[in-house]
């Protein structure tokens, strides 16, 4: 009996141990050198910002992109600022979330997790895949977007997902009506001749 209730002791304990190392293994290996989530510093910010940046917004910015470890990937300081304009997805996501709520004149500093970047795939030979970036960026100039491009943005889209399904339809109803259509095949060509003789 006493070696029964020594094997249950020593059993639970095992499980609670084997537990306690994976909760462990856990907590230490986040503790790695990587971002798990967008983070953004303001370096730089002007005494005056009465006008923040929102999806649909254009702006103009300065950038210098590094690797974790310091290694310049891309840096636009040596050409025209980069035209963003925020919502179309033309850069990397982590960067494009950190330009939304920034004003005209503000740096900020911007740590951007993989899945915000590049991936597993990564960019090569230039970025790694997995690599976690770092951005430094200047806003140049911010235009706001106006009413009209709003509306467009907001409705043309929900315009064009009633209009494609309709124009669809009807293009199938014309073929529809035209495949079951009388022919003017033999039976016209039958009675014109009865009607010759």
């Amino acid at each position: 009996m006493a070696s029964s209730l020594l094997q249950k002791f020593t059993m639970k304990s095992s499980v609670l141990l084997l537990l306690l190392l994976l909760l462990l293994t856990a907590f230490t290996c986040g503790e790695d050198n990587t971002a798990e989530e967008l983070q953004v510093e303001t370096l730089v910010k002007p005494e005056t910002c009465s006008v923040l940046s929102t999806m649909g917004d254009t702006l103009q910015i300065h950038y210098t992109g590094k690797l974790m470890d310091g290694k310049v990937i891309d840096s636009s300081l040596s050409r025209d600022p980069l035209v963003v304009e925020l919502g179309k997805r033309t850069v990397i996501p982590g960067l494009e979330q950190s330009l939304v709520g920034v004003c005209e004149g503000q740096k900020i500093k911007t740590t951007i997790p993989p899945h915000l970047a590049y991936g597993k795939k990564g960019y090569p030979p230039t970025i790694p895949g997995d690599a976690v970036l770092e951005f430094e960026v200047e806003v140049i100039s911010l235009t706001q977007q106006t009413p009209w491009q709003k509306m467009i943005n907001d409705v043309f889209p929900l315009v064009c997902l009633f209009l494609v399904p309709t124009l669809l339809g009807l293009v199938g109803l014309y073929l529809y009506q035209k495949a079951n259509a009388q022919k003017p095949g033999k039976k016209k060509a039958k009675d014109k001749k009865m009607k010759k003789k």
